[in-house]
């Protein structure tokens, strides 16, 4: 599929299409993995992402992208976006994620309350062929593997079962109505029970953890972490360079009126939240705002972070507004129809998962840059868990795997023709069996990378932070 070629999502469902494309692209093509000979750089590909972010920060994600090749890969969406451009596809589009690595799935809260395992990062989320996201995912079961030290054969296991909950969800998502499919969750509750196999009380812990963990991120908690009292108000406090406050980045006279600059901000926020969240949110007044250093593939991309308070200043709500650019597969499947990135984001989150924060919106504001930036906004903690996969057990990385692989399928299931991929996998593990081989091969792949960037950081091509 290329540029050419634009993806969109289609409604039907037809296990005709499925089958036929088993014709012009068979199940076993997708095991073939070579770069081509006019690959690009993987080098020049993470600079080209670097010239439109925060110069300063820059650093920052070359030094958390080389902690290990598993790390490496985390940031290096837009270098297998080319790669995947150049493998077969069935034709079958969904909602991808676009990044769907193992370390962007986890627990976050719905609006009922209740702790969801789901798919949770859709920076890169474009319609596309559901097989990229598939791809991805497994790609990361593999090279975690290998960052925990498990041998070929044990690590081709994981990726197997990975790949085998994917298809068998999506099985039996196809005998499923539409309204079903819609409902469908896994709570993270279920995850263990569900998934966990011969889990023993060592690997029902390394969840349990997290997830308890988990109910303990909210505003309250973000506010006794990155706050502190100045003159009796709080104020995010300054960690040069993962936490600053807008006040230490700019001077009185860049800033200009300070307040009408912020409330502009956050009246654009507003506007595109439904009524009922709008009324929500004005119960609540600005207090402070700065900006955050997050993740690993986002760092140097403007993140902001605004602290409000309710009635009497209890009651802190901290929002986080993370920059849109455009999606890596935009490149390779066409522009999205959205103009607003940071709405190209909601509006693939919000067909893809179950329930979603109540606060999520897009804005776009002029930046203190003079330049147009895009955002998309939401709550920096509302229960949000992750599981650090170097303390899992084999055991428990099977089963977190492959609670990974069923959320996919639900995902895919709700906004691609389930009925279609379903007939496309078929009952047989030929598919799971190509995916573990190029699983394998791009893991190689990967670690090449790795060094070339490794090699540009040692002779000073890129600039490295490390240790932040």
């Amino acid at each position: 599929m290329s540029a050419a070629k634009q993806a969109n999502l289609v409604p039907g469902e037809s296990r005709e299409h499925g089958r036929a494309a088993r014709a012009s692209v068979p199940r076993s093509a997708h095991g073939d993995w070579q770069p081509s000979s006019d690959r690009p750089d993987p080098v020049e590909v993470l600079a080209a992402q670097a010239a439109t972010r925060v110069q300063e920060l820059v650093p920052i994600r070359y030094g958390r992208m080389l902690v290990s090749p598993f790390t490496f890969y985390r940031g290096a969406a837009a270098v297998m976006a080319a790669d995947l451009a150049a493998t077969p596809d069935s034709g079958i589009v969904v909602q991808a994620c676009g990044d769907a690595h193992i370390s962007n799935f986890g627990g976050f809260a719905a609006p009922d309350r209740r702790l969801i395992f789901s798919p949770n990062d859709f920076d890169e989320t474009l319609p596309g062929p559901w097989e990229w996201d598939v791809k991805r995912m497994a790609a990361s079961v593999e090279i975690a593997g290998r960052d925990v030290g498990l041998g070929a054969k044990r690590r081709r296991g994981l990726v197997l079962a990975c790949v085998r909950e994917y298809r068998e969800a999506m099985r039996r998502f196809a005998r499923m109505s539409h309204l079903d499919v819609w409902y469908e969750r896994l709570n993270a509750s279920e995850l263990v029970d569900r998934f966990g196999g011969r889990l023993g009380s060592k690997g029902q812990i390394s969840f349990a953890e997290p997830f308890a963990r988990a109910r303990r991120k909210t505003s309250l908690r973000a506010v006794r972490k990155l706050t502190e009292r100045v003159d009796g108000e709080f104020r995010f406090r300054s960690v040069p360079p993962l936490l600053v406050p807008l006040r230490e980045l700019y001077s009185e006279a860049e800033l200009g009126d300070e307040r009408a600059y912020i409330y502009g901000l956050l009246d654009a926020y507003a506007a595109n939240l439904a009524q009922d969240r709008r009324h929500l949110f004005a119960t609540h007044r600005f207090v402070d705002m700065a900006r955050k250093v997050v993740g690993v593939g986002s760092v140097g991309t403007r993140a902001w972070v605004f602290l409000l308070v309710g009635r009497g200043g209890k009651d802190p709500l901290v929002l986080q507004a993370k920059q849109a650019q455009a999606s890596v597969l935009e490149p390779y499947l066409g522009a999205s129809e959205f103009e607003n990135h940071g709405e190209r984001v909601v509006r693939g989150q919000r067909i893809s998962m179950v329930a979603g924060d109540v606060f999520l919106s897009w804005q776009r504001s002029r930046g203190l840059d003079g330049e147009l930036h895009d955002f998309y906004v939401r709550q920096l903690w509302d229960w949000k868990a992750s599981a650090d996969l170097a303390t899992l057990s084999e055991a428990g990385l099977h089963a977190y795997t492959r609670a990974c692989g069923w959320s996919l399928a639900r995902m895919h299931a709700r906004s691609g023709d389930r009925l279609a991929i379903a007939a496309y996998l078929g009952s047989g593990d030929g598919f799971d069996c190509a995916i573990a081989r190029f699983s394998a091969a791009y893991a190689d792949q990967n670690e090449l990378d790795y060094e070339r960037l490794a090699a540009a950081a040692a002779d000073g091509r890129v600039p490295v932070a490390a240790g932040v």
